[in-house]
Parts: C-alpha cells; sequence; structure tokens
C-alpha cells in the first residue's frame, strides 16, 4: 500500500493510504493500539479492518501515532494522538472531497481515540470498536453516541472484561435511533491471537449488512 506522510500538530505523521478508483467513494480511517505497548499502524487487527473496507471500494488510511514509526512527536496519554487522527481525518477528507460517507475503526486505545473523535466530527456515520477498554478509560463522554456501529470484543480477554464492553454497549444501544451490535468471539483474548479469521468474518458481515443498508436508504 502506498505510504503517506502529512502534517499533523506535533510534526509529520506516517500512513498507509488506498484511493478508491470508485468515483466518489466513501472513506475510512483506522487507529491503531497503545503506543507504548507495542501498537503500530500494521497491527494485524487494524490491517484487517483496513482490508475489509478496501475490498467493497472505499478510499481507506491507517497511521502511526505521534512517536511511533517515522511519525514525528511523543506520546501524549491521549490527547495528542486525538489531535493526530482529526489531521488524519481532515487529510483523508482532503483527498476525497466528494466523498459521501466516513466510517472510522479503532483497536483497544484506538477503539478509546476513535470514539472520541466521533464525538467531535459529525461527518463520521458509522464506526467499528474493536476491544474498546472500557474498563481502563472514561467512556462517559458518549453521551449521546451520534451514529450506530459494532463493538467485537473477545470472549477470554484478561485485559478488558467482556462484561465491562457489554454494559457499555447496552447503555449506548438504549439511546433513541442507536443500534450497538456488539458481539463476543470465543475463545479470543484481548489481542485475537489465533482467533484473526473469526474476527475478520465478524467485519465483514457487518459491512456485507450495514453498507448495502446505508446505500439503499442513499437510494
Amino acid at each position: 500500500m502506498p505510504e503517506v506522510i502529512f502534517n499533523g500538530p506535533d510534526g509529520r505523521l506516517e500512513g498507509r493510504y488506498h484511493h478508491s478508483k470508485t468515483p466518489h467513494a466513501p472513506i475510512a480511517l483506522f487507529l491503531h493500539p497503545h503506543p507504548q505497548y507495542g501498537g503500530t499502524m500494521n497491527n494485524r487487527v487494524v490491517y484487517q479492518l483496513y482490508h475489509a473496507f478496501i475490498q467493497r471500494g472505499f478510499s481507506a488510511l491507517r497511521f502511526n501515532f505521534r512517536g511511533v514509526g517515522r511519525s514525528q512527536g511523543a506520546y501524549d496519554e491521549g490527547i495528542g494522538e486525538l489531535s493526530d487522527a482529526a489531521s488524519a481525518l481532515d487529510w483523508l477528507q482532503s483527498a476525497n472531497p466528494d466523498s459521501p460517507q466516513c466510517w472510522i475503526g479503532g483497536f483497544s486505545f484506538g477503539a478509546w481515540i476513535s470514539m472520541q473523535l466521533l464525538m467531535r466530527r459529525p461527518e463520521i456515520t458509522g464506526f467499528l470498536s474493536i476491544a474498546p477498554p472500557a474498563n481502563m478509560y472514561d467512556f462517559t463522554f458518549l453521551a449521546p453516541c451520534p451514529v450506530s456501529g459494532l463493538m467485537l470484543h473477545g470472549e477470554a480477554d484478561d485485559v478488558v472484561p467482556f462484561e465491562s464492553v457489554e454494559a457499555l454497549a447496552f447503555k449506548l444501544s438504549n439511546q433513541r435511533a442507536i443500534t450497538i451490535d456488539c458481539k463476543a468471539i470465543p475463545g479470543a483474548n484481548h489481542f485475537f491471537s489465533d482467533k484473526i479469521p473469526e474476527l475478520t468474518q465478524c467485519i465483514e458481515d457487518y459491512l456485507d449488512k450495514n453498507l448495502v443498508l446505508e446505500t439503499a436508504e442513499a437510494d
């Protein structure tokens, strides 16, 4: 995938970008796990998200937060990383000014950042939140959550108990006109070791169902 370098709030940011051949293609942005625990844009879960959307005609971007890989800057406890994500979305939109849809996806720490960006950018139309760390970070900012989406978690996650994610999904689902699909993958740990095929299938099934619905509504 083509490498891109774009300006962030604390220096240059490194990404991988796929530009769809489809005119007026929808766009999607993907955020990686915690920078201080080995998270990068090349994480397997992030790559599977990225690839699933590309297969469905999206222009897609994944990138390294500040201080990761060739991205400049240093870890900023989520504050700077949210600014990085906003800059990445700005860049993606500038490359696709006529995009009719905007999706966001994140894994673990990236899921937390992605949901914060979701609250700040009304153009985001859907989300995929993989192993959101609901027991570690405050998600009360999702009040209300503006769009529907998918939460995927490992049933055997010993870092973030599934019950904490299930409770978050239930709270969001009680909001009017919002549907949160919350699914647990049997036997999967926080990193989905040996469960990437099952994870990928859940992502693809959700997209095949919900992207068709969005297209029908647009028609």
